[in-house]
């Protein structure tokens, strides 16, 4: 699937974009950062309500193309500021962890 088709099933709002042609086959949902790091295949989008410049700093360990934050939190700018040196899509959704896995999994299988 690529960013686009992702951020349209999702209806998802863009934060930070990014190159919306990038294809990924897999995220991961967690909110324990070291979890993903451990877990989480590479180049996979990242679904959580970590909202701070330490999930980009994991998402680019991973090679994420994006993170999506669920629950409408708020963003703080230094996260946003991370992601864009970083070329890392932040998007944000009022679902939750749940309902956002359950969408994308059933979009992408």
């Amino acid at each position: 699937m690529i960013i686009d088709d992702m951020i349209n099933i999702l209806n998802l709002e863009i934060i930070q974009d990014c190159d919306r042609a990038k294809n990924f086959s897999n995220a991961y949902t967690s909110d324990l950062l070291s979890d993903v790091m451990g877990n989480a295949q590479d180049e996979c989008v990242i679904i959580t309500i970590q909202a701070h410049k330490n999930t980009i700093a994991v998402a680019t360990l991973k090679d994420s193309p994006a993170v999506i934050i669920c629950n409408n939190r708020t963003i703080p700018q230094e996260m946003i500021d991370a992601a864009k040196d970083e070329c890392i899509g932040i998007f944000r959704s009022d679902k939750n962890q749940f309902e956002i896995s359950g969408i994308l999994y059933s979009a992408m299988v």
